[in-house]
C-alpha cells in the first residue's frame, strides 16, 4: 500500500476508511509518552556523542539495542530501537520516547510503560543518567539544547520559525504522552474527534504539568500547551471545522491537504519540500520533485507533520497532555478510553458536549494554559466540576468494559491520580509550584524528586 502511486483524492479518502473497525473486540490502545535525558551529577542534558568519558545519548539507545531491542539507523546512526511492536525514538532535543504497542486494555499499555521505565532505571544506574517527566523542561535555554542527527528535524528547524516564535521550544523543550484509539466507522470516528476535541482543554489542565521556565515559575499550569498556540496555526489547533456539518474522512483529507508540507524521502533521505503544496505533489508539480507523483508513503509522512490537539490517521491521537509522573502516564489512556470505548459512555460524553461550539472549544483552549483546573466551561462552571461530570463518565465506561488485570482489578483504578487532582484542585503543576515556593526552596530538587 505505501508504495502505490496517489493519483486522486479518493484514494487518499479510502485509505482513511480503512482505519474503521466496525468489530470492537479490535479496538487497540497505543500508548506514548516522551522525557527529558539528563547527568545524574551536573542536572546538564546528554549530547549525541557522549564526551570527557561521560555517555550520549547514542549510548543510551545502544543500552536498549544490548537488551534485545532491534537496532534502526538513518545514515549510519542508530536513532530508535524497537521490540515486540514498540519503539524508542528521539525527539530533536534528545527527548526519548517510548510509542508502546496497539494493546487490548489498560493494564496491558501500564504493564509495558512500567516495564520500559524499569529497563530506564537500570540504563540511568549503569550510565549516571536519569529520565525526567516534564511538559517543559525546567532549567535550560533553547541555545543549551543538544540537537539530535535526524535530518526531517534539520528541515522543520529552518522552516519553524517562519510561521511561529514557539515552533523551536515545542521541538527541543517540551515532552507529552499520548494515547491513540480506534474507530467503528466514519460516523464513530466524526463523534469521537468531536469529543475529544472539546473536552482536550480539560486533559491539558488535568495533567498540566509545565510551570517552570529556565528555573522560575512561568506564569502557566502548561507552558507546554501554551507553546502550540504560536508555533504554527497551519498545522495546529482546535479545528473548527470538525465540529461543522459535512465532516468525514473527505473534509479530513482536504484539511491535509492544505496543510503545506516539511518534507519528502526518497533512497532513505530527506528532501526539503517545507511550504511546497500536496495538492501541487499530486499533479506532478512539487517544486522539490518535479514530474514526479507521491506516494501513500508520502501521505504517511505529510499526516505526520500535522500538530492539531487531536490528530486522525487511520485512528485518534489524544495530544492535548503533558508528559508526567509514571501513574498519570497509564491515567491517560484510562481517561480517554473510559469516555470512547464503551457506548453508554461516549453517549454521555457526546451529550455534555453537544451544546458547545467550536468557538467555545478555542476560547477553552485558550485559557486552560495559564489557568488549569480554573478554567470555566461554556456553562460558566469551572473545570474542577467539569473534571467530576467527565471522570465519573469515564469511571462508568471501564467499569462496564469489565477488563481486569491477573488480579482481578478493573481499569478503574488508572483514574485514581486525576480523581485525587479534581478533590484537592491540585495538578502536578500545583504541586511543582508549591514545593519550588516552600521545601524545594527553588528548581535544583526536581530532578531528583520527579525523575522515574
Amino acid at each position: 500500500m505505501s508504495s502505490a502511486i496517489i493519483e486522486s483524492k479518493a484514494q487518499l479518502v479510502t485509505y482513511m476508511e480503512q482505519g474503521s473497525k466496525p468489530d470492537r473486540s479490535s479496538w487497540r490502545i497505543g500508548s506514548e509518552h516522551e522525557k527529558f535525558v539528563f547527568h545524574r551529577d551536573t542536572k546538564a542534558p546528554l549530547e549525541w556523542e557522549g564526551q570527557n568519558g561521560l555517555p550520549g545519548i547514542k549510548d543510551v539507545l545502544q543500552a536498549f539495542v544490548d537488551n534485545g531491542w532491534e537496532a534502526v539507523e538513518e545514515g549510519g546512526k542508530l536513532i530508535a530501537a524497537k521490540k515486540n511492536g514498540a519503539s524508542v525514538t528521539l525527539e530533536p532535543g534528545g527527548q526519548f520516547e517510548l510509542s508502546g504497542a496497539p494493546l487490548e486494555n489498560i493494564h496491558q499499555t501500564c504493564d509495558e510503560t512500567s516495564s520500559h521505565l524499569r529497563c530506564t532505571r537500570e540504563i540511568g544506574e549503569r550510565l549516571n543518567i536519569g529520565f525526567l517527566g516534564l511538559g517543559f523542561h525546567p532549567t535550560l535555554k533553547r541555545e543549551d539544547v543538544p540537537v539530535m542527527p535526524k535530518a526531517r528535524y534539520d528541515i522543520m528547524r529552518s522552516y519553524m520559525p517562519k510561521k511561529g516564535s514557539l515552533g523551536l521550544d515545542m521541538m527541543l523543550r517540551t515532552c507529552t504522552v499520548q494515547v491513540n484509539l480506534d474507530f467503528a466507522d466514519e460516523a464513530d470516528m466524526v463523534e469521537k474527534f468531536r469529543i475529544s476535541l472539546a473536552l482536550q482543554p480539560l486533559a491539558t489542565a488535568l495533567f498540566a504539568n509545565s510551570p517552570l521556565t529556565e528555573g522560575r515559575p512561568n506564569g502557566f499550569k502548561s507552558y507546554r500547551s501554551h507553546i502550540w498556540t504560536d508555533t504554527d496555526p497551519d498545522r495546529c489547533g482546535t479545528l473548527p471545522f470538525v465540529f461543522e456539518s459535512g465532516m468525514g474522512f473527505e473534509r479530513w483529507v482536504d484539511h491535509v491537504l492544505d496543510v503545506p508540507m516539511y518534507f519528502v524521502r526518497r533512497d532513505g533521505k530527506y528532501i526539503d519540500a517545507s511550504g511546497q503544496s500536496f495538492r501541487a505533489f499530486m499533479k506532478g508539480e512539487l517544486p522539490a520533485l518535479p514530474g514526479e507523483l507521491p506516494t501513500m508513503a508520502d501521505w504517511e509522512d505529510h499526516m505526520t507533520t500535522l500538530f492539531p490537539e487531536v490528530r486522525l490517521k487511520t485512528f485518534l491521537e489524544m495530544r492535548g497532555a503533558d508528559g508526567g509522573p509514571w501513574n498519570r502516564l497509564c491515567a491517560l489512556p484510562a481517561l480517554w478510553v473510559g469516555l470512547l470505548y464503551d457506548t453508554e459512555a461516549q453517549d454521555a460524553a457526546a451529550d455534555l458536549v453537544k451544546r458547545w461550539s467550536a468557538d467555545d472549544v478555542a476560547k477553552m483552549r485558550d485559557d486552560v494554559p495559564r489557568r488549569g483546573l480554573e478554567t470555566q466551561d461554556p456553562k460558566g462552571g469551572c473545570f474542577r466540576d467539569l473534571g467530576e461530570e467527565v471522570l465519573k463518565i469515564a469511571d462508568l465506561g471501564l467499569r462496564k468494559r469489565a477488563r481486569l488485570s491477573s488480579s482481578g482489578d478493573t481499569e478503574q483504578g488508572f483514574l485514581n491520580s486525576l480523581w485525587e487532582s479534581i478533590e484537592t484542585g491540585m495538578t502536578p503543576a500545583d504541586q511543582i509550584l508549591h514545593k519550588y515556593h516552600g521545601t524545594w526552596g527553588g528548581v535544583d530538587p526536581i530532578f531528583d524528586q520527579l525523575s522515574y
